[in-house]
């Protein structure tokens, strides 16, 4: 350790290094010091002091991202005029206006004003569809045109789909709406269009989260309230920068949630990472080598998997953890690598208990939360919660610089930087054990160090779930089976579609089949893409 007066001529590189770090150390301190001492100056004095804003750098936000995005694709701001809107939109009716003028004006040729517009009518037809009699008897009816299901065309579902996902409209309102533009249409009708046959938009959910799960370097996850059935339940949300997939289940359990990263898949497998699992979340081993030199490996189905287990006899075991829940949690861990999904793949979260699988990484705005919700009752406790609070943002900043830049410098001074703010002893008790509650989660806050694509917070699940909070509130809980997948499946599909940078509108136009709609690639393709170009 270097003393206070070292003799500088005879420190080597390394002592000289610590000594720089030990003193920018003191100038951040010395500078808090003084930011607070000026602010209880300003106090006793009576005068207002400065407003607590944290400047732009400290703030977590999703707007340095759309500016980094701008910068790479060499997209100049928004600041800039905009172009004309001539160029940008297709022309479909030129109509010329003649103007009022006095014997004699002269011809000066037409001045372009281009006035967009938009029709809604019914269009019903009559289709006569042919009848022909073989000539072995066999009666012959001409197909209903692509697109049309019972006595609705493809362009009014899909109207009846993007008012209801997209708009997240309310199904009274939306059968007010059609019946004020002049279509017969009954409640059960539109309930119909709205959660009968729609495989194939399922399918291609259930694809795009298997897509993302085989290829993100890094997924955010979140959930929140919900009911269905009369019963209260949770929807989780999974996702990233590329894709969003929802499921509504009445458990919260981490069982719970491996069955949905499983995406769809419905096996149970004890291999190496199952077995490794189940060491890490200290099984007993005799259960481990019971697993492990059982004759099969694989199951189809919990009914399956439920049976193996209760002819080794482990549910019966009374011993800590529960063997029966950490073999299940295994093997449907050990299902995921099997399938080859969350292949060095980081989990980010805001810390709940059930998200905290394989590699973690925890999401730091929660964590400020915790020490920003903290009671405090004297003058010192308001001073030290305002001081750790500011050095938090203040490492906060340097980590979202460091994921710009990364390099072996600057990862070990922000891992002392890390131990030095997280282990100061404040003298507000409650604050000191919880700086040493989030000490403890080091490895889980510090993941961006190593993997500095992953992000620091996850405002973008907050931001996704935020449509099925909306959906809640407007239109309460789900019924049917039907119902709740369909709901969950088209929130999804339309919050990926949003950060494909894909017209959700267009996306169901080409999927139903309307005539003359954009064509639009599979999502699972288009994710797979976007993850690899990223990683």
């Amino acid at each position: 350790m270097v003393g206070l007066s070292p003799d500088i001529d005879k420190l080597d590189l390394d002592a000289l290094r610590t000594l720089v770090l030990e003193l920018l150390e003191g100038q951040v301190l010395l500078r808090e010091e003084n930011v607070l001492l000026r602010a209880e100056n300003n106090r006793l004095k009576g005068l207002n002091g400065r407003p607590d804003i944290k400047p732009p750098a400290l703030r977590p936000s999703g707007m340095d991202k759309k500016a980094r995005s701008r910068a790479k694709s060499g997209r100049k701001s928004n600041k800039t005029r905009r172009g004309a809107k001539k160029g940008r939109v297709a022309i479909d009716e030129r109509r010329v206006i003649e103007v009022d003028a006095p014997p004699g004006s002269k011809f000066k040729g037409y001045e372009d004003y281009l006035v967009q517009d938009i029709y809604f009518r019914p269009h019903t037809v009559l289709l006569r569809r042919e009848r022909r009699l073989t000539s072995d008897g066999r009666s012959l009816v001409a197909p209903l045109p692509t697109g049309t299901k019972g006595h609705f065309g493809p362009e009014l579902r899909r109207f009846v789909l993007a008012q209801y996902h997209g708009a997240q409209t309310t199904v009274g309102r939306l059968l007010n709406l059609l019946r004020d533009f002049g279509v017969d249409i009954s409640k059960r009708q539109v309930m119909r269009l709205l959660t009968e046959g729609h495989e194939s938009f399922i399918e291609e959910g259930q694809a795009t989260l298997r897509a993302g799960l085989k290829n993100a370097p890094w997924i955010s996850v979140d959930d929140t309230g919900a009911r269905h059935g009369g019963r209260n339940g949770v929807t989780t949300q999974i996702g990233n920068d590329t894709f969003a997939w929802f499921a509504t289940t009445l458990s919260k359990s981490r069982v719970n949630f491996l069955e949905l990263l499983r995406a769809g898949h419905n096996d149970y497998v004890i291999n190496d990472a199952a077995l490794a699992y189940m060491s890490k979340r200290r099984l007993t081993g005799s259960v481990i080598r019971l697993l492990r030199d059982a004759k099969c490996h694989s199951f189809q189905g919990a009914a399956a998997f439920a049976s193996h287990l209760e002819s080794l006899g482990v549910p019966a075991l009374k011993v800590h953890p529960n063997p029966l829940r950490i073999a299940t949690e295994g093997a449907l861990w050990g299902s995921l690598v099997d399938h080859g999904m969350l292949d060095n793949g980081v989990i980010l979260s805001d810390g709940a208990g059930q998200f905290n699988i394989g590699h973690h990484a925890l999401c730091w705005v929660h964590s400020e939360r915790l020490i920003h919700k903290l009671d405090t009752f004297t003058e010192h406790q308001r001073k030290q919660q305002k001081r750790i609070k500011t050095r938090f943002w203040w490492l906060y900043a340097d980590l979202k610089n460091y994921r710009q830049n990364p390099n072996k410098k600057r990862r070990r001074e922000l891992r002392r930087r890390f131990d030095a703010l997280f282990t100061t002893k404040t003298g507000f008790v409650t604050l000191d054990r919880l700086l040493a509650r989030i000490h403890a989660r080091k490895s889980d806050l510090l993941v961006v160090l190593d993997r500095p694509e992953v992000p620091l917070h996850t405002n973008g699940s907050e931001n996704d779930i935020r449509t099925v909070v909306t959906r809640r509130k407007v239109s309460g809980c789900t019924h049917s089976e039907a119902g709740k997948q369909c709901r969950d499946t088209f929130l999804g599909l339309m919050k990926t579609c949003q950060k494909l940078e894909i017209s959700f509108w267009a996306y169901l136009g080409d999927r139903l089949k309307v005539p003359g709609a954009e064509m639009i690639s599979p999502l699972p393709e288009l994710v797979k893409n976007r993850c690899m170009n990223i990683a």
